[in-house]
């Protein structure tokens, strides 16, 4: 059977993998869901390792920064993003 790629794209608190996810989207490669911005309002899973427990691998880590002095709490976008993916077999397509 082929394998299609499921992504989740987690934006935490913090970097810490146990960090409450804040933010998120989904990507279903196998077409049998479609995802648009707003249409649930919990995230999928409460942590990246939440995430990564059900079987989703981690693909990217964020990059780390230190931040500016005097810029420790001066808000911008959301840093701590995590991509994970989750290959899952698709009927003979």
């Amino acid at each position: 059977m082929p394998l299609r790629q499921k992504l989740i794209v987690l934006y935490t608190h913090s970097p810490d993998l146990h960090s409450q996810v804040v933010s998120w989207s989904t990507y279903d490669g196998t077409g049998r869901t479609r995802h648009s911005s707003g249409d649930e309002t919990e995230p999928p899973y409460p942590s990246v390792v939440a995430a990564m427990e059900e079987g989703w691998r981690v693909i990217q880590f964020p990059q780390q920064f230190p931040a500016y002095p005097g810029m420790e709490y001066t808000t911008a976008y959301l840093k701590y993003e995590y991509i994970l993916e989750q290959m899952e077999e698709i009927d003979g397509r």
